[in-house]
C-alpha cells in the first residue's frame, strides 16, 4: 500500500502527519494554498486586542466604529497578519528553528468579524546558511485573502529550516 500523501510511513501499517517541510522541499515557485481556512470569531477580535493592548474603539467599541465608514468593528491589523501567518506554519516552517523576519507587511482590504480567511504562499527564495550548515534559509511572499478571494494582507517571511528534515523528524518523533 503506497504511503498517504501528507504522511510519512514510521513502521508496517503506521503513518505519521508531515508537518514541516525541509529545505530540498521548498524550492522557489513552489506555491502553496493553505487550509483549513479561519472564520474570525468576535472572541478572536476582542482576546487578542486586549492582549496587545491596542484598546482603539476602531476595534472594541461598536458604538463608536459603528458611526465611521466601516459601519463595525474592524478587526485588528496585528490579528489579520498573526492568524494568517499562523495559517503558514504548518506546511512551510513547522520544523523551523527560527523565523528571521518580516518585511514588505502591507494590509490592502479591511477585515471584520464574521470574515473566513484564506492564506496562499510562494516559496520567492532560498539559500543555505553561511554560518549553519545543516539549515537553509527559506524566503517566502504570503497572501491571505477573505471569503469573497479579495487580498487582506500579504508580507515576505524569511525563516531557518533544516536541510535533512527527516533526520530532524526521526530525532524529535515527528
Amino acid at each position: 500500500m503506497p504511503t498517504p500523501a501528507g504522511y510519512r510511513r514510521i513502521a508496517e501499517g503506521r503513518y505519521r502527519e508531515v508537518v514541516g517541510l525541509g529545505y530540498h522541499e521548498l524550492h522557489e515557485g513552489l506555491i502553496i494554498e493553505h487550509r483549513p481556512g479561519r472564520t474570525i470569531t468576535d472572541a478572536d477580535n476582542v482576546v487578542m486586542t486586549t492582549l496587545g493592548g491596542n484598546d482603539a474603539p476602531i476595534h472594541t467599541d461598536a458604538r463608536y466604529s459603528g458611526l465611521t465608514e466601516w459601519g463595525r468593528p474592524l478587526v485588528c491589523s496585528s490579528i489579520t497578519l498573526h492568524i494568517v501567518g499562523g495559517m503558514t506554519v504548518r506546511s512551510t516552517s513547522g520544523l523551523t528553528i527560527a523565523n528571521l523576519g518580516f518585511e514588505e507587511i502591507r494590509f490592502t482590504h479591511p477585515v471584520f468579524v464574521g470574515d473566513t480567511l484564506y492564506a496562499e504562499t510562494e516559496i520567492t527564495d532560498r539559500r543555505l546558511s553561511q554560518s549553519r550548515p545543516d539549515t537553509g534559509i527559506v524566503t517566502s511572499r504570503t497572501t491571505g485573502h477573505n471569503q469573497d478571494g479579495q487580498a487582506v494582507v500579504t508580507f515576505t517571511r524569511s525563516f531557518f529550516v533544516p536541510v535533512d528534515a527527516d533526520a530532524v523528524r526521526d530525532r524529535t518523533n515527528y
